[in-house]
């Protein structure tokens, strides 16, 4: 009896670090580049922005299916306490970095992918630890546990970065190292291995077909929001284009290849199974508009509505997670409820039910205007996130329970590796829908703002802006306007009347100025989170029922064999 509940503890305090530091640094950022006297937008520091956001889930997206497998071949536990040890040194690595400048932020990037590679080794098997030591009937309410913790790290995160971004830089490396030595000296003491291990071939072509497809897409993906010569974006750039077409044929490749192979990395005949195929689609599908929505109510909130409402643009990133705590709250509560409805009715209800309800969450925020009241945001997010919490487990569970015990590694890895490219590419998705709308709108608005406030000096500088740049000082709580300033010569700054200066450069001026521009772009951004939602939610109707009782029968005879 214990054993379950030291399993349950463990993994979850593993998902809960290793989730809140997918977005503990994004907030974090402008105190990191100050404290390591590197400018964060200016052009030779922008890739090194980027890494240092996009590195940690690209590397967790690569290696959790092939984690989730060796798990299965040499002992889900010592792979999971493998894991804790490496992202505890991957933290006091990045706590005690030395240099400054670029020397300091290429060493953090390497750093950071060290963390992500025990981070993946935590995740990949925490589904499978849990359905190990827990009987059928009770799996349902410990992944809510451990899946409530997954969804809430992402905005924890962004809390916990933001207060300890304002008392010193290194300490958001050093919230980890305290739970991660605690984490990995636990699970060596009291964690242990229930199964019986696979056979131990490992599938040397799949693990590279599958790994090197998903960099280069995901490379591609990146680099497709970024600026490429006079375009806002970097999607007819030849390298993004290239990146995107190899991914996808070696991803493509994959399946073929494991059909061939003796021991596969994954057993493509588990897709024979309806449900599981289903909860695999449903679960990226889910995680693509759920961290896609984050992203969004994140620069809705620090690009308009807080500086609107005087906050200074240095605590915007804080402030932004704590208006969003709503949503988490809602998905956990319910997260922990649908783990109970689950052992009463039929999942596949539930998981539709709950995607529907997202899905229209979503459609109401299209009504949204720029000064939006925050009680209308705050229901509208806490319906999202009861949605959600609603569909997540009684998914994860059928998931789960759909495969062998000796499978169960493989797939617990394919699931969050679903789930972390489906938050990898919302940011592709989402973010050129915004950029491409702010593209074809904003320098006619900025236009019109700069000649009304009779600053046409300006328009040359302000009109040429990248979107790219405008929505990464928002991410970043910089004052776009201000970081303008310094390119425009000092003949021009003398033209302008005090006054319009202060006017411009305040809190409310930029923001007031794009918002409607801003606001149209994100209601397509929402407009698109709602149809895939809606279509995930009626794939989901085509489910086979599923009794929680049947098959906790037929796997209770199957493990017992």
């Amino acid at each position: 009896m214990q054993e379950k509940w030291i399993a349950l503890s463990n993994t979850t305090i593993g998902q809960l670090m290793a989730t809140i530091n997918t977005s503990i640094i994004i907030v974090a950022l402008p105190a990191i580049f100050n404290g390591i006297h590197l400018d964060p937008m200016q052009a030779k520091s922008f890739p090194y922005l980027l890494w240092l956001i996009m590195s940690y889930m690209i590397v967790l997206s690569v290696l959790l299916v092939s984690m989730g497998k060796l798990s299965d071949i040499f002992g889900r536990v010592r792979i999971f306490n493998l894991g804790f040890l490496i992202f505890t040194v991957g933290s006091i690595l990045l706590y005690i970095a030395p240099g400054t400048g670029y020397t300091i932020a290429l060493e953090l990037i390497i750093f950071r992918i060290i963390q992500a590679v025990g981070g993946a080794f935590i995740i990949a098997n925490t589904f499978a630890i849990i359905t190990d030591n827990f009987p059928p009937k009770e799996r349902g309410f410990a992944i809510s546990i451990n899946s409530v913790a997954a969804v809430s790290g992402v905005s924890i995160g962004i809390v916990l970065g933001g207060i300890l971004a304002t008392i010193y830089w290194r300490d958001i490396f050093l919230v980890s190292i305290p739970v991660g030595i605690f984490g990995t000296v636990w699970s060596y003491l009291k964690l242990k291995d229930v199964r019986e291990r696979a056979s131990r071939h490992i599938d040397i072509a799949g693990n590279i077909l599958f790994a090197v497809g998903l960099i280069i897409l995901l490379l591609g993906i990146t680099y497709g929001i970024t600026p490429y010569k006079n375009n806002p974006m970097g999607w007819t750039n030849p390298m993004v284009i290239s990146a995107l077409v190899i991914g996808t044929i070696m991803l493509v490749l994959f399946p073929f290849v494991e059909k061939k192979v003796n021991g596969p990395m994954f057993d493509m005949h588990l897709f024979k199974s309806r449900n599981f195929s289903i909860s695999i689609f449903t679960a990226f599908v889910s995680a693509m508009g759920m961290m896609g929505l984050m992203y969004m109510l994140t620069l809705i909130f620090q690009g308009i509505w807080l500086p609107i409402h005087g906050y200074r643009y240095a605590v915007t990133p804080l402030w932004a997670g704590i208006y969003m705590l709503p949503m988490p709250i809602s998905m956990g509560i319910f997260g922990v409820l649908s783990s109970r409805l689950a052992n009463r009715f039929d999942p596949r209800w539930l998981t539709t039910i709950g995607l529907f309800i997202s899905a229209f969450a979503l459609l109401s925020l299209v009504m949204l205007t720029y000064d939006f009241s925050y009680m209308v945001l705050s229901v509208a997010i806490t319906i999202y996130g009861i949605g959600y919490g609603i569909f997540n487990v009684p998914n994860l569970t059928v998931a789960m329970s759909s495969v062998p015990a000796n499978e169960r590694g493989s797939t617990s890895g394919i699931l969050n590796t679903m789930r972390n490219t489906g938050y990898a590419s919302s940011i592709g998705a989402f973010f050129s829908i915004l950029i491409l709308g702010l593209a074809l709108t904003y320098p006619g608005t900025i236009t019109a703002a700069l000649t009304s406030e009779h600053a046409s000096g300006f328009i040359t500088y302000f009109s040429h802006i990248p979107p790219t740049e405008i929505l990464f000082s928002t991410f970043l709580g910089l004052n776009t306007v201000k970081d303008v300033m310094t390119t425009v010569p000092p003949g021009v700054v003398s033209s302008i009347p005090a006054g319009t200066l202060k006017t411009i450069t305040g809190h409310i001026w930029f923001p007031e100025t794009i918002a409607p521009a801003f606001m149209n772009s994100m209601h397509d951004v929402f407009y698109v989170g709602f149809g895939i939602t809606l279509f995930a939610g009626i794939i989901s109707l085509f489910r086979q029922p599923f009794n929680v009782d049947d098959v906790s029968e037929k796997l209770e005879d199957q493990e017992n064999r």
